[in-house]
């Protein structure tokens, strides 16, 4: 029989095509549904269509991406991973670890990146505290509240690197009142990052040298401050073992503490001498107007090159002038050149400082300038050791007090000895007063044409 025939038994209102026993109904092309009940084929919504397919094309390229995403984020932080690995194996952190072990009570830390980056938001320009030749010091606070200055170098030697993690360890087991404590490091990027104990008050470079807040220092105070980094450096260079030569002395580089207390920072330069030895041979590294003479022309770094550039600080004290300056002629900017022709020449007190000409004792001023000139000597094996240094300056320091106490003692007495007689006289006028006062009673008219 022919299904498509009878409708009534086989119903199909679509495409009707009869078999061999059966039959197939279809909706016509162009619709869809169900051929087998009236008005069942509808035609297709082209639009719907295109959409789903659409939709089902984006999910699906949006799968594929987001898995090559992560894919790719996975094999970023696996190479950064790796990265920082490598960095910290060749800045020595294995060696460092190693070390730290065998020093139970070191405080020192090894940082990672994350924290330093957490601890400066990401290195923010706000939370710069200076710029130098070197690189950046920023201010950093650490989750558990201390607050620390984070030095991001901008570029290491490569035999600096290989030693940098056994120098570290040694300088943070330095223990001195006017040094900067060095806390930790951070080994994982290429140039290690240094991070020092907080000191709020500035260096004593904007202290000197700050035009907008121009205030007059004690004098008491640039002695003082100059006694206290001369025994820091004397400490790093005869007591500290090894033996550290700063690299990089200057004014920039003693920070003041809320008391105004010296405090020698930036070890960037830092070298550390071994026993036998008493020079080292390095590229030449330093500030202009503070450079040794002799370690530019022969690149021998020795603790006399922490004593020349330490006598320019001095000179930074007593004349409140900086150690390459843009007033006068132009063979007179240079602070160290100027006070060696002024000595010569007799005219050292001239450029002093107004405040220290006015109250510094001259035997004081004359031995001071005196001990700078030995400091500033061409032939370094002429120079003192800064443990000399220190030592003059702490007894030049104690007579000049010495004298104000003596002076104050003097005006003491003297104010005394005119109370004393002030009262004497009071009461011999009183006396003579109440003679005349007499006189005038017993005398009447008397006194009068007398006077």
């Amino acid at each position: 029989i022919n299904e498509c025939e009878l409708k009534d038994r086989y119903p199909c209102f679509g495409d009707c095509e009869n078999t061999i026993g059966n039959y197939t109904c279809n909706c016509p092309r162009g619709f869809d549904g169900n051929p087998r009940t009236m008005d069942g084929c509808r035609k297709k919504d082209t639009f719907t269509l295109a959409l789903k397919i659409v939709t089902g094309a984006s999910v699906g390229a949006f799968i594929v991406a987001f898995a090559c995403f992560w894919l790719y984020l996975g094999m970023q932080k696996r190479r950064l991973i790796r990265t920082k690995q490598r960095f910290f194996e060749q800045n020595g952190g294995l060696l460092l670890q190693q070390q730290m072990s065998s020093f139970k009570t070191t405080s020192f830390k090894i940082y990672s990146k994350e924290e330093l980056e957490i601890a400066t938001n990401k290195f923010s320009e706000e939370r710069v505290l200076g710029r130098g030749g070197h690189g950046i010091v920023y201010k950093g606070t650490f989750e558990d509240g201390t607050i620390a200055a984070i030095k991001k170098s901008k570029i290491m030697e490569e035999h600096q690197t290989k030693e940098f993690a056994k120098e570290m360890l040694i300088l943070s087991q330095i223990n001195h009142k006017n040094v900067v404590k060095l806390l930790g490091c951070c080994l994982e990027v290429e140039v290690p990052m240094l991070v020092y104990e907080y000191i709020s008050n500035g260096t004593l470079y904007h202290y000197i040298h700050d035009t907008k807040m121009w205030l007059p220092i004690p004098l008491d105070e640039r002695l003082r401050i100059a006694a206290e980094s001369a025994d820091a450096f004397a400490y790093m260079h005869s007591s500290a073992s090894p033996p550290i030569i700063h690299g990089d002395v200057k004014s920039a580089n003693i920070l003041l503490d809320d008391n105004f207390v010296a405090k020698v920072s930036d070890f960037g330069a830092s070298k550390l001498v071994a026993n036998d030895e008493a020079e080292i041979a390095t590229l030449v590294q330093g500030t202009i107007g503070y450079l040794d003479p002799d370690y530019f022309s022969t690149c021998r770094l020795t603790d006399k090159s922490d004593v020349y550039s330490f006598a320019v600080i001095i000179l930074e004290l007593l004349t409140r002038k900086k150690a390459v300056y843009f007033e006068g002629p132009e063979d007179h900017r240079n602070l160290a050149s100027s006070f060696c022709r002024a000595k010569k020449d007799g005219k050292f007190l001239e450029i002093l400082d107004v405040q220290v000409r006015n109250e510094l004792k001259l035997e004081v001023l004359e031995e001071i300038g005196e001990l700078v000139m030995q400091c500033l000597s061409k032939n370094r094996d002429e120079r003192p050791t800064m443990r000399e240094v220190a030592d003059t300056l702490q007894k030049l320091r104690r007579f000049q007090m010495q004298s104000w106490t003596d002076d104050k003692c003097i005006e003491t007495e003297s104010l005394l000895d005119d109370s004393i007689d002030m009262y004497i006289g009071d009461s011999m006028s009183a006396s003579f007063s109440q003679e005349v006062m007499l006189d005038m009673k017993l005398e009447g008219d008397s006194y009068s044409s007398g006077f």
